[in-house]
């Protein structure tokens, strides 16, 4: 079997910063490298960026600019990293965690446990 893969796990959430509810996952995306990773939130912010408010196109721009680097240095690194705007009454929050993807199973030529084949395809209409 394959030993897990280092990567980066990837998640965007959003937060009415008005009410008590929770956080809601917005994306999420799994990064094979820290440049892979970062640039996942540069592309979504340079994106956004034309429809938010002066005050959080320049926190967007700030980090496209400035803390980009910083982030891919503690990616690099292994540390985890967050970059957080907020427009309005929204909080937009991107979040990069070093992970191990595990290997899936691999059901050509070994023996799997009895319990796969417990379990057969439904029919579909």
């Amino acid at each position: 079997m394959n030993a897990p893969t280092r990567g980066y796990w990837c998640e965007c959430w959003t937060q009415d910063i008005r009410s008590r509810e929770l956080p809601d996952l917005k994306a999420s995306f799994d990064a094979c490298s820290a440049p892979q990773a970062d640039r996942w939130i540069a592309v979504a912010l340079r994106t956004i960026s034309p429809a938010l408010g002066a005050e959080a196109s320049d926190e967007a721009w700030e980090w496209l600019h400035n803390g980009r680097a910083a982030t891919r240095r503690a990616l690099l690194r292994m540390q985890p990293c967050t970059v957080t705007i907020t427009q309005a009454h929204t909080r937009i929050t991107w979040t990069i965690r070093p992970v191990a993807f595990l290997p899936l199973a691999d059901r050509q030529g070994i023996q799997l446990p009895a319990c796969a084949h417990a379990f057969s395809p439904q029919a579909t209409d």
